[in-house]
């Protein structure tokens, strides 16, 4: 957010310089005179600015996986890219859906606004929609009262932070029409009283509210998700994850869509 800020500050301040010296200030040059640096800046970056801006707030926008909270779907130092559209076309900075496209599916890997600090992006996937009855019961879930299928495909070992060596069970989640890896391991998290997580591990039923979505990472036990600090808002919904387009330590995974 901050970053989209920045652009829009940069793209007003060089198209008001370069209006102004096109209505005002080139007629009070002399014939001969040479076009201040500052107006041939202006006039050289404000087109490049404009078309970066509107990429970036209405196409697609790149963003960097800071954690492992998504593994083994995605993994920390990848770059991807977040279709801006495909939830409807939204007012830069201010987020507000002026023309609706379609709705997160579940399954869906989505780029939100992190509730309790919107101007952080947060990186999950969508399990619950508006309406949904979740209960999340020996690490499976059951969606509407239908329990989702899983198949095991084996151990999956990886560093934390602090060179912690975890090994955690993979197994393949079919949620809506995405099949997809998840990782579980043999703790669990803990959770307040007060948590949507307290109250899935106590095996009671959550309903997802209206305008609102329930992220979890793919990594089950180690995310930070809504089962920590609630539900996703609508309104802070950003794009749709789609594509690994750079990872500089394990450059295999450039190019994998996001599923």
């Amino acid at each position: 957010m901050y970053f989209a800020l920045f652009m829009l500050a940069i793209l007003l301040a060089t198209g008001f310089i370069w209006l102004l010296d096109s209505v005002l200030l080139r007629k009070r040059r002399a014939a001969d005179a040479v076009e201040p640096v500052l107006v041939e800046y202006a006039k050289s970056f404000f087109p490049v600015i404009l078309l970066v801006f509107f990429v970036r707030s209405f196409i697609v926008e790149p963003f960097k996986i800071p954690s492992g909270s998504m593994m083994p779907t995605l993994l920390a130092g990848d770059y991807i890219l977040v279709n801006k559209y495909t939830y409807g076309l939204r007012v830069p900075i201010l987020n507000s859906r002026f023309f609706d496209i379609n709705q997160p599916q579940r399954g869906d890997v989505f780029v939100f606004h992190y509730p309790p600090s919107p101007s952080v992006d947060y990186i999950k996937r969508v399990v619950g929609l508006p309406g949904d009855k979740i209960r999340y019961m020996d690490k499976r879930l059951t969606i509407n009262g239908q329990l989702l299928d899983v198949a095991e495909v084996g151990d999956y070992t990886y560093i934390k932070p602090g060179l912690n060596m975890l090994t955690a069970k993979q197994y393949r989640e079919q949620l809506g029409d995405v099949q997809h890896d998840i990782l579980i391991n043999p703790w669990a998290g803990n959770y307040a009283p007060d948590m949507l997580g307290a109250k899935l591990a106590h095996e009671e039923e959550v309903v997802v509210p209206a305008g609102h979505y329930l992220a979890m990472g793919d990594n089950r036990d180690d995310s930070s998700d809504s089962r920590v600090w609630g539900f996703v808002p609508e309104q802070n919904l950003v794009g749709k994850a789609f594509f690994i387009w750079m990872n500089f330590d394990e450059t295999a995974r450039i190019g994998h869509a996001i599923r």
